[in-house]
């Protein structure tokens, strides 16, 4: 299984193109403390880590900022960046003929644009609606010249975070939207990078019922340090820091930093699905968030799929994946 793993990695490794490192203080509105930014990002996280709800929640929204043609739906993103393109959130409608319950769907990091819409179709079969959110820099939001979404994870340090967070607060925005519309329940359904913002979006947010997390692990740095799939971010990482300075950096985008702050008041369910021989999400790392889940009492339900991150979109994983995300919402909307 890891052979194949590495196997399908290898098909896109000459458009990985590693972007250059930078501290990318701006992005999160720092200035370098004196000549040291890694104290600046402590600092930072410290801060943001005290209170996470404030960093996570979206401004308030408008129903004038809302615009919906019956299957796509725009809106303006709760967080500006500089790239214009990518601050309008484009958003894929599926609605079941109920119209009762609806699930936030966040794919994969450089999923294609038609990724997850099966899964959607899914859903509707059961009657619920779904709404397939582009995350940041995808999609319709990719930058002009860009032929991935290579901004929204990076060796740009700040940057990754503000992006990371542009999701949550997307999820969020999406979520208004549906209550708006008269959706008693919504739900998350999120997928590798997809699954991370999806579950900060749960735990700060009460209205999200619940949700599937397909594939999960727990330190942001770890993953990107670790993993195959960003190998070439780390190449460029590796000259400036180290795996504990970056796991540092990027505490306030990873799920274990805020399972102290967070998890004791999560008592809604969930499912959480990981990849038993995954290079990508570590088994070790993803062990880290079951246990951090078990520690608080969170109600989940644990499935370990016998495949890996790539493995799990080939026959048959993709379908035994799809029964487990599906099926769980069935059982809990039925």
């Amino acid at each position: 299984m890891h052979h194949l793993e590495r196997r399908l990695h290898a098909r896109d490794v000459a458009a990985r193109k590693p972007q250059p490192f930078d501290w990318g203080l701006e992005f999160l509105g720092q200035q370098a403390n004196g000549s040291d930014p890694l104290a600046a990002l402590r600092q930072f996280n410290e801060g943001v880590l005290s209170d996470s709800h404030l960093f996570y929640t979206p401004p308030p929204s408008r129903q004038a900022d809302f615009a919906c043609d019956g299957f796509w739906l725009t809106f303006p993103s709760g967080l500006t960046t500089p790239y214009e393109k990518n601050n309008l959130v484009h958003a894929r409608y599926f609605p079941a003929e109920a119209r009762r319950a609806a699930v936030i769907v966040s794919p994969q990091w450089n999923a294609q644009e038609d990724s997850h819409i099966a899964l959607c179709h899914g859903l509707n079969r059961f009657g619920i609606s779904a709404l397939r959110l582009s995350l940041p820099y995808h999609d319709r939001r990719r930058l002009d010249g860009f032929t991935r979404a290579d901004y929204m994870v990076s060796a740009n340090i700040g940057r990754t975070i503000q992006s990371v967070r542009q999701a949550v607060l997307d999820i969020r925005r999406a979520t208004d939207w549906l209550v708006a519309q008269g959706y008693e329940r919504v739900g998350v359904l999120g997928t590798s990078i997809g699954s991370c913002v999806s579950w900060l979006a749960f735990i700060h947010d009460e209205r999200l019922a619940t949700g599937v997390f397909n594939m999960v692990s727990s330190w942001f740095g770890d993953v990107v340090w670790r993993a195959i799939t960003t190998s070439h971010i780390r190449q460029t990482l590796e000259q400036k820091v180290t795996a504990e300075q970056l796991r540092e950096a990027w505490r306030v985008i990873s799920p274990s930093a805020l399972a102290a702050e967070r998890l004791p008041q999560v008592r809604r369910p969930a499912r959480l699905i990981s990849a038993r021989y995954d290079l990508s999400f570590l088994p070790d790392l993803s062990q880290i968030f079951f246990d951090d889940c078990d520690r608080y009492g969170v109600p989940v339900e644990k499935k370990l799929l016998p495949c890996g991150h790539y493995t799990i979109g080939q026959t048959p994983f993709k379908y035994m994946d799809a029964f487990h995300i599906v099926n769980y919402f069935r059982r809990f909307w039925r």
